[in-house]
């Protein structure tokens, strides 16, 4: 065990600020109950700070620290086309999707789709979004989060994993049950900053160490003289990882499924910008994102490839041996996901290691309250309200979403431990969340843009998407994921426009939204932000081509 004392206090002194905070900003003011607009929206107070910093800090979680670090160990940078894009995506969000969100006042992206279809697919979108969160999400953070609390702590055996899932849960629900998405979304804004400087100081003492004379420019250097291969951002063919990021195809194909249905109908992510004081600081929020976007493959994936460099280098060549041995399982297969976890237990000193793990740990907790208060705005707003209790009180609602997010949590921390077979648990989320993103995409993006688009074709195009993603996923039709999400999503758009078009003979559906030029202008700071950002992207791309 590597944890000190000293990292104890500094983990422990975070923990207690971070639910006080949590609590404090969330506190009930002299004279007001916390009504469900106050619990699931915050008040519709949030800033642009806040929100950019929300987004950030739902979106990076152990999936992405963990995950993406162990999937730049297996692939190099060109994971980073997972972030990199998304800010891309985050700018194609706030210009021309929250416009709509915004206007038409909604609280979740079930009631989107029940006031553009009708209230039987609302419904059905409504319970696998909850099973979605609960079986897919929620478990797969408090599992990577406990697997690397667990290495750093303890002696990675596996002995601190369940007592860390349950700490981890119930630190998150000490504030975010109690104070709903007000208390999530301002503690984000400490837990993003904290991120930050925890993912820098890592990267630096990584490469640093990465070399026996040491320096971060010699570390730099180094991995990329003996690595060259992992700087690549497009993959071809004879690369091990191309089905996980197939070339150029993941500029131009599968790439924007996943992105535009995670960052513009995910509703633990879109939440935040609904809950703000007006579109022009949504979209501003949004543009900050996206700016820290660009900055996250350089605290998540290039540690990675330094734990890549040390596994691979021969005995007597790097600051430490013995690297090889500890990435090797029982199995004799490469535990790809031990990279971060196992950077922060060797290398970070005294100290610094304890504001690293409050860092992490505040990647994991910040997205764990997210997930938890988006599931029960979903089932509070789109399920109990409408089914159970129409006439449901405003302390009643902020009640019923309190006890779903307990019950999600429980069932999240039974089902967790089973993830311990996965080689790369960030690419089996992609992977599997795939299989029904493509189709929910289409049904969402035509249900907003075209008017034709009908209920029958949008419940059939859903139903159908998923059979049609699974044939795609047969060995042999050997297509790597994201082609798969490509062809699904364009057979699903092809299948809703058929069947919208020969039911309503060519008139537009009643339900269809009227769009203007004016809803879509944006402001100055907004477009300056969007075309710097898009320059950068640029550069990044002509450079790691």
């Amino acid at each position: 065990m590597n944890f000190t004392t000293l990292d104890y206090s500094i983990f422990i002194l975070y923990i207690l600020g971070i639910v006080g905070l949590g609590l404090y900003v969330s506190r009930e003011k002299k004279g007001h109950t916390k009504n469900s607009n106050d619990y699931f929206l915050a008040g519709n107070k949030l800033t642009w700070w806040a929100i950019g910093a929300s987004l950030i800090a739902a979106n990076i979680s152990a999936e992405q620290i963990i995950g993406m670090s162990g999937s730049g160990f297996a692939g190099g940078l060109a994971i980073a086309s997972y972030e990199w894009m998304a800010a891309l995506t985050l700018i194609i969000v706030g210009k021309f999707f929250l416009p709509i969100f915004i206007e038409k006042k909604i609280y979740t992206i079930p009631e989107y789709i029940e006031q553009r279809y009708n209230t039987t697919l609302k419904t059905i979108l409504a319970i696998f979004w909850i099973f979605l969160f609960v079986f897919v999400n929620l478990t797969t953070v408090m599992f990577l989060g406990a697997k690397a609390l667990d290495t750093i702590m303890g002696n990675g055996d596996g002995t601190l994993l369940v007592p860390a899932m349950i700490g981890l849960a119930l630190v998150a629900a000490a504030y975010s049950l109690y104070g709903g998405l007000s208390a999530v979304a301002w503690t984000d804004v400490i837990q993003v900053i904290l991120l930050v400087l925890g993912g820098i100081i890592t990267t630096i003492i990584a490469l640093d160490a990465v070399t026996p004379e040491g320096g971060v420019l010699a570390g730099l250097s180094h991995i990329y003289n003996t690595a060259g291969d992992k700087f690549h951002m497009i993959l071809t063919k004879d690369n091990p990882e191309f089905s996980n990021l197939p070339g150029i195809a993941v500029l131009i194909g599968g790439m924007w499924i996943a992105n535009l249905y995670y960052w513009g109908f995910n509703q633990y992510i879109i939440q935040r910008t609904l809950a703000a004081k007006s579109l022009q600081e949504a979209q501003r929020g949004i543009v900050f994102a996206a700016f820290l976007k660009l900055i996250i493959p350089l605290i998540v994936v290039i540690p990675g490839i330094v734990a890549f460099v040390m596994f691979s280098q021969p005995e007597g060549t790097a600051i430490i041996d013995g690297a090889r041995e500890a990435f090797i399982k029982a199995d004799g297969a490469v535990n790809y996901d031990k990279a971060y976890p196992w950077l922060i237990s060797t290398f970070i000193p005294t100290g610094l290691k304890g504001v690293v793990v409050a860092a992490l740990t505040a990647a994991i907790i910040s997205s764990l309250a997210s997930m938890l208060n988006s599931t029960a705005t979903i089932f509070t707003m789109d399920i109990y309200k409408p089914y159970i209790d129409k006439n449901s009180s405003e302390k009643k609602l902020v009640n019923v979403g309190r006890i779903t997010a307990t019950v999600a949590l429980v069932i999240a921390l039974i089902i967790a431990p089973l993830l311990k077979s996965l080689p790369q648990v960030f690419q089996y989320i992609q992977e599997y969340t795939g299989l029904v993103s493509p189709g929910i995409l289409a049904v969402a993006m035509l249900g907003l843009f075209w008017k034709k688009v009908t209920t029958r074709g949008a419940i059939w195009g859903a139903i159908l998407s998923i059979p049609v993603a699974l044939v795609l996923k047969l060995p042999m039709m050997e297509l790597p994921f994201m082609d798969q999400m490509m062809y699904t999503f364009a057979i699903t758009i092809v299948i809703i426009g058929m069947i919208s078009l020969t039911a309503n003979d060519n008139d537009d559906d009643p339900n269809g939204f009227t769009l203007t030029a004016k809803l879509f202008r944006t402001g100055r700071v907004f477009n300056i932000a969007s075309y710097v950002v898009c320059l950068i992207l640029a550069v990044l791309y002509a450079a790691l081509w």
